[in-house]
Parts: structure tokens; C-alpha cells; sequence
């Protein structure tokens, strides 16, 4: 039967020849599902600006329901849904600009928690027995709460639970 390959964004397997996939890759079902998987991961403020200049789709509005899909060319979002897209974009620029207008942020960012991280193990492997056990506490599994919210995480990345003791790292094998 020879190789197959396999599309992700089309959910689809067909021979592998190099005319095949060139032809699979160049066509319009390729293109239309590509752009629907990015489009997945577009900001909240882009999708609006896309649906602010379409117009309604009429048959949505009429039925609830449009044949072409995500793939329509009119907007499928009302009044409501546009209002309530454009109260999300706005909450999320007061999160993130209320921390800088007071100067002190609850939460560090990812870059302070990975500098600290980063200090606390040259710490430990240039420092003495005593400040492997002072960088052994709990500070290390203070890990920022929205790396935590990531879902499905394979359990090699999730953080250990807070009853569980680590010991000194090992630093000769053998």
C-alpha cells in the first residue's frame, strides 16, 4: 500500500507521493482548514475588528444556522455577542494595566520566577552544604498560579505536590 500521509488540519490521510501532497498542500480545503486552526489562537481585539467590517449573515440571523460555517464570509455574531466580546477586550486591558499604574504587581511575571529560579540553583551548585539546605524549602514550589491553569500538562511537567520532600541534588553519579 506504500506510505500515507496524513493532514492534521484536514483530518485527512491520502497516498504520499510528492504530486499528491503538493497538489493537497496548494488547494483551497487545505488553505480554508489552515487558516480555521489559526484563527483558533487570534486575540480577542483582532476577531472583533474582523466582524465589525462584515456584514450579517442574513440566513444565520433568519435561522440560527448557515451552511458555509466558520467558513462564511458575513459575521455570525449579534449585537450582544459583539458587546459582550468588546467588555472582554476592555476587562483584559484593566488587568494589565492596573498592576503598572500602582507600581507592585501581586503576581511576578514569568521572567522574575524564572530569575529567581535560575539564582537559587547556581546557589545551590556553587554554594556550601548550608545553602543547598536554606534553597531546599518550599520557595521553589512556589510556581505563579497561571502556569498552573495550562490544561493537560504530561505529569514530567506538573509541580510536585506540597507534601512531597526533595532531597539535595545529587551531584556525583557512580
Amino acid at each position: 500500500m506504500g506510505k500515507r500521509y496524513y493532514c492534521d488540519y484536514c483530518d485527512r490521510s491520502f497516498q504520499d507521493t510528492l504530486h499528491n501532497r503538493k497538489k493537497h498542500l496548494n488547494g483551497v480545503q487545505h488553505h480554508r482548514a489552515k487558516k480555521t486552526w489559526f484563527d483558533n489562537f487570534r486575540d480577542a481585539s483582532a476577531i472583533l475588528q474582523d466582524e465589525r467590517t462584515k456584514q450579517p449573515c442574513r440566513k444565520f440571523l433568519q435561522t440560527g444556522q448557515c451552511v458555509f460555517g466558520p467558513s462564511c464570509r458575513y459575521s455570525h455574531l449579534s449585537e450582544k455577542d459583539m458587546n459582550a466580546l468588546e467588555q472582554h477586550i476592555n476587562d483584559e486591558r484593566r488587568q494589565k494595566v492596573a498592576p503598572d499604574k500602582r507600581g507592585v504587581s501581586h503576581e511576578p511575571s514569568l521572567e522574575e520566577w524564572l530569575s529567581r529560579r535560575e539564582k537559587k540553583r547556581a546557589a545551590m551548585t556553587t554554594g556550601s552544604v548550608l545553602k543547598v539546605d536554606e534553597g531546599s524549602g518550599t520557595d521553589d514550589m512556589d510556581v505563579p498560579p497561571f502556569l498552573l491553569s495550562i490544561p493537560d500538562l504530561p505529569p514530567s511537567l506538573l509541580p510536585p505536590h506540597p507534601g512531597v520532600r526533595r532531597g539535595p541534588a545529587c551531584s556525583d553519579w557512580g
